[in-house]
């Protein structure tokens, strides 16, 4: 497929009229054509005025219908083939292998989406007949379902090319939930967008649907973002990136005369807990896997382990010293752009003036490479120090060195809100870490044990989400299948005949859902 360096607003191609993007390969530093002209606000305009076209004919889709629209645009994305792992890779410097597993995974989240939408357990019917006999007042009937919220605005992540961007998360469970999406892709890589940007608009062609659904903005400022969030006709965000950007987002959307929510996911430092009675049984497996979740990827997670808590002592200082011992082994990795290496070498630069810098990777042989990090400090000075407790982006961690476990408690308080806090444990720690378990409960959206937090799975039971800042609404998670229901909201309806009752709510249950009925759910 050629790339044409066009936008996609509903089934056209259409030339942008702002300034130009080109992708840099960061491996390299060297431009990459085509050049993406930005769009501008009448663009904006076209795009969520032919979402809101499309906005109740695809809402009302079938099931089966929508969800063949989701295998659709998997089974596109795969088509594309080695052109697509070629220039997602050239884009951000990740290794081809990264860039296959990525796409399975978006193509397996796809999928999962589209058997959540068979199912439809997500509309949550609910229906409470009436009683007309019923004292001192009879009953009406009532009758629940979930209906998309409308048009939603997807911003596409600098870190994951495929699995949070175009045809990302957001992008799936906004399309899973009835919703049209309207995506600004990232100045990161933006053929990479092109490609996948194509197989979704292929897809809305092969399955009969609106062009509304689908359209495929650029822009090198805040214009086109700022105009997405803040047309009425857009009704959610979904984002992933850096926390100023997602504040930005979440405070024009507030601003608006109808305020809409914004699911973004900014900033965490994934927490990890060394109990005493597991760091002394196994200090040196600790720190080889710590030091491989560190350094995975150049660390370019958001679910990196950015800090480590543990109480201080012989046990620790072997964990230390073998985490120094290997760092200096680890390779400096490019970074994903310019932009976040340069942000890298200031965040490493602030730590080292305040914790002492207890290893280093290998010095960069290239451009825009990452070289590792690890730092020490004492959980006093950290409590004391806001410039300790900020995300680093890439692979560099904090040690923080806790005289008692009271301590170790007020350091867990002080905490912002994170996606992740993992606990090491072995038995003779379980009372302790039960002891502060209701602490990580109200700062993590999910907690570990005896694992590392890179690794995100897309299943049912996941949760990628926290307290702010980890995301702006830690009621949500933006992987797994529950994450459909942020798209959604109840309506009920009362005393309506069976023949203007959407199938969903319809009497004979024609959908064979599985209702709350009168209080009980049926088989």
């Amino acid at each position: 497929m050629t790339l044409t360096g066009k936008m996609l607003i509903g089934q056209q191609s259409l030339s942008g009229h702002r300034d130009a993007i080109r992708a840099i390969n960061p491996a390299t530093d060297t431009p990459l054509e085509p050049a993406y002209a930005g769009g501008d606000g009448e663009q904006v305009e076209q795009a969520c005025a032919l979402a809101w076209d499309a906005f109740d004919t695809y809402r009302e889709t079938a099931l089966a219908d929508r969800a063949r629209f989701l295998e659709t645009i998997a089974d596109n994305i795969e088509a594309l083939g080695d052109e697509l792992v070629e220039r997602a890779s050239a884009e951000t410097g990740l290794p081809s292998a990264r860039i296959q597993g990525e796409r399975g995974r978006t193509c397996g989240q796809l999928r999962a989406f589209a058997r959540t939408v068979r199912l439809g357990e997500w509309l949550d019917v609910r229906v409470d007949t009436a009683q007309p006999q019923r004292q001192p007042l009879p009953r009406a009937d009532l009758r629940q379902r979930h209906i998309a919220l409308g048009p939603v605005a997807v911003f596409g992540a600098s870190n994951f090319p495929l699995a949070f961007s175009v045809a990302g998360g957001d992008t799936a469970s906004a399309l899973a939930a009835g919703c049209p999406v309207v995506v600004k892709a990232h100045s990161a890589h933006p053929g990479t967008s092109e490609l996948v940007g194509r197989a979704i608009a292929q897809a809305v062609k092969q399955c009969d649907l609106p062009e509304g659904v689908f359209s495929l903005l650029y822009g090198s400022g805040n214009e086109v973002g700022i105009a997405l969030v803040t047309d009425p006709r857009i009704k959610a965000v979904g984002f992933t990136g850096s926390r100023s950007g997602g504040v930005a987002l979440c405070q024009a959307a507030q601003a608006r005369p109808e305020p809409i929510p914004v699911y973004a996911e900014m900033s965490s430092i994934n927490p990890v807990y060394l109990f005493p009675a597991a760091l002394e049984a196994r200090a040196q497996a600790l720190a080889e896997g710590f030091v491989a979740s560190l350094t995975q990827g150049a660390g370019q997670f958001c679910t990196n382990p950015g800090l480590v808590i543990a109480l201080q002592g012989a046990a620790l200082e072997r964990f230390i010293t073998v985490a120094s011992d290997l760092l200096p082994g680890c390779a400096a990795q490019t970074m994903l752009t310019p932009g976040i290496f340069s942000a890298y070498e200031t965040g490493v630069s602030t730590l080292a003036k305040h914790a002492k810098v207890a290893a280093k990777g290998l010095a960069a042989s290239g451009p825009n490479q990452g070289q590792a990090h690890l730092f020490v400090t004492q959980a006093q000075a950290f409590l004391n120090n806001e410039h300790l407790q900020a995300e680093v982006f890439g692979a560099t961690s904090l040690v923080v060195e806790c005289r008692d476990a009271e301590q170790m408690r007020l350091v867990s308080e002080h905490l912002e809100g994170q996606l992740t806090a993992t606990l090491h444990v072995d038995e003779h720690d379980l009372p302790q870490a039960r002891a502060l378990l209701p602490v990580l409960e109200r700062k993590a959206g999910r907690l570990l044990v005896n694992g590392w937090p890179t690794g995100v799975e897309v299943c049912d039971a996941m949760v990628h989400g926290g307290p702010f800042p980890a995301t702006s609404d830690a009621r949500s998670t933006s992987v797994g299948t529950a994450a459909i229901l942020r798209f959604l909201r109840p309506v009920c309806y009362q005393d309506f005949p069976d023949a203007l009752l959407p199938h969903a709510l319809q009497h004979s249950n024609p959908l064979l859902l599985r209702r709350l009925l009168d209080g009980q759910r049926e088989a």
